[in-house]
This record gives C-alpha cells, structure tokens and sequence, in this order.
C-alpha cells in the first residue's frame, strides 16, 4: 500500500459553519508561528475543489519522484503529502530555486542602505573579480546578476572564480542562466561586513520562522531545509514581502523582481521565473521559444524553478502557494521541463 502523509484536514470558522468563495475572498491572510510547528488547515471541499481529482495527483507525485508537495490557500494548508520515505522534518536542496532567496536578500540589502542594485558589481568586489576586460567588466551592475544580463559566457561551468568568468558579450545585451549571480552574496557579505549565512538567517530566515542552512555545492551554495520552509517562502512572495504585519523586504522591490526585468528573456523577473509571457528562454541555450512558459498554469503565476524539480508556483489572485521538493521527476533537468505542464494540468483538476 501506498504511503501517503494525505492530512486530515480541520474547517475553519469566520462567523459561519461553512466556507463559500465568497468568504474564501474575504478571508485574512494566514501566517503560521514563528518557532512553531503549528499550521491552520482548511479542506478541499471547503473551497469547492474537486475532491475526486487530489488522489490521482499525489498518485502522479509519488511516480515521478517527489518527496514533499504543499498547497496553500491564504496561507492556510490544503494539501501537505510526503511520499518515497520523506518526512515534514527532512530537508531537500532547494537547487536553483534559491537563487530566489538571493534576489530577495538583495532587496533587504538595498533597503538598509548596503548596497544599490544599480551600481556597478566592482564597486563591491573591486576590480578582476572576472577575465573580462576591466572595461567591460565595469559595465557589470548588481542588477544584471539579478537578470542573468550578465554577458559573462555560461558555458564554462559552474565554477565563479576570476579565470572562469569570461567576457562574451556586453552587460544587458545577452540573457543567459548563469551561476555568476552567487557574486551578489559576496556583494551582500562584504557590504554588511558580516558572512552571507549571518545576514541571510537574521534578516530574512528567522524572520518568518524557516529552518535550514546553506551547503557547499560544486564550488557554489545551495540552500536546504524542509518543505515547510519553502511553503513559508513562497508565502513571503505572495504578500509581496510582508510577513503579517512587517514588512521585511520593500514592497516594489518585490513587484520588480516577479516583473519582467529586460527585453531578452521576457519570462524572467529578477531570479524568479515568470508565465504568461509571450516568449522565454531557458538554459544552456540562446534560442527564444514562443508562447508561454507552462501553458497550463495561470498566466499571472511566477515560480522559482531548481535542478531536479524544485518548485515554488506562486498565484496571486487565487492566493495560493504551491511546492514541491524531491528527486527529477524523468532524468535530470536544470529548470523547466515537461513535469511542470502534465503537473499543472492534474492541478488545475483539482482547483478548477
């Protein structure tokens, strides 16, 4: 028999015995405790989801190598399932869906007067942190690691010391998805004067109750922790970076970051991925594919896409939140794949 962690979900009472969509509308926006492992529910019925479609996605889940999978609706719990041996208290890289963490961090930096995204990457690095020339690489601004904009050529590796990053192009005139943008964590370290875990953990970690600590990774860091931890996240992002009644990275900040940020890959914000655009691109190629990113998914949603399928789909007029953590769903992929498309269309099974 299958082992599946499916809740026993509790209904909420606002002033009635039950929960139509237009008190779902009206409904406060939920955040769990700090230090705490308590979690409002709420049902599937109690939305008006299809409740015969959720066992044939968690069946989809579990076949395709999933460990952790969230819904939130208004930040209350709809779905939370582990499957292939996983728990709520394990904890999975979250690959290049961090980047995301780093560009919010970025924000939180810029607010308290440590850096400007605008200036120039040397101004905090100082010259020959690339091979580029010093002319082009002054052209090198926080703002194109946030864009991927950076015209450093991604076809060299992983590998972010000097000699690996080499000039192709110049700043803003070549999108590419590029492990360059882990310089902002420098940026960010030698401003604050304080290591980037430090920052990370005090202003943005323990600030809405997330566990986890960054590992080194070929050369980089990857961020790990529980699903939990990413549901909290994502949450963050769906209130535009207030976290109940504070507001930890600035508003606008966020509205840019999950906005099309250049003119090259128009399905990219900063670090954060975006649907519903005309055209994209994706890694390790330059080719602009048409049409929208996942056709299945509502157009407005923005995600955060890593290594193996790590996902954090955020929607902001449903007010939901979806994650899931685990093993590549068919082979190994760096971002997108064919996962995200069949896993929207059993979503949207549900919540339709």
């Amino acid at each position: 028999m299958k082992k599946i962690a499916l809740l026993l979900f509790t209904v909420l009472f606002f002033g009635c015995n039950s929960e139509d969509e237009n008190s779902n509308a009206t409904e406060n926006m939920y955040f769990p405790p700090i230090g705490s492992s308590t979690w409002e529910t709420k049902t599937v019925s109690s939305l008006g989801w299809n409740e015969s479609q959720v066992q044939p996605l968690l069946d989809y889940l579990e076949e395709k190598h999933t460990k952790g999978f969230i819904v939130l609706q208004n930040g209350r719990i709809v779905l939370e399932n582990y499957f292939n041996g996983h728990s709520a208290t394990a904890a999975t890289y979250w690959a290049s869906a961090g980047k995301t963490l780093t560009a919010t961090v970025s924000g939180i930096a810029e607010q308290e007067g440590y850096i400007n995204i605008n200036n120039k990457v040397s101004d905090y690095l100082g010259t020959g942190w690339t091979s580029a020339p010093l002319a082009k690489e002054n052209l090198i601004t926080n703002k194109h690691l946030l864009t991927m904009t950076s015209g450093l050529d991604d076809t060299r590796g992983d590998d972010v010391s000097p000699a690996n990053l080499q000039y192709i192009a110049d700043a803003g005139t070549r999108w590419a998805y590029h492990n360059v943008y882990v310089k902002l964590q420098d940026v960010i370290s030698q401003s604050t004067g304080q290591t980037w875990s430090a920052y990370f953990n005090a202003k943005l970690r323990d600030k809405i109750g997330m566990t986890g600590i960054w590992l080194p990774y070929q050369g980089l860091s990857v961020y790990s922790s529980n699903t939990r931890s990413m549901a909290r996240f994502g949450l963050l992002a769906l209130n535009e970076g207030k976290w109940e009644n504070t507001q930890i990275v600035p508003a606008n900040y966020m509205i840019n970051a999950t906005t099309t940020s250049q003119n090259i890959n128009l399905a990219y914000g900063y670090l954060w991925w975006l649907n519903g655009k005309t055209s994209y691109h994706l890694p390790q190629t330059q080719y602009q594919f048409s049409g929208t990113l996942i056709p299945s998914a509502p157009s407005e949603m923005y995600c955060a896409l890593g290594k193996n399928d790590q996902k954090i789909y955020v929607i902001p007029s449903r007010k939901i939140v979806i994650v899931r953590m685990g093993d590549a769903a068919d082979g190994t992929n760096f971002a997108l794949s064919d996962f995200d498309e069949t896993l929207w269309q059993k979503i949207n099974a549900v919540i339709n």
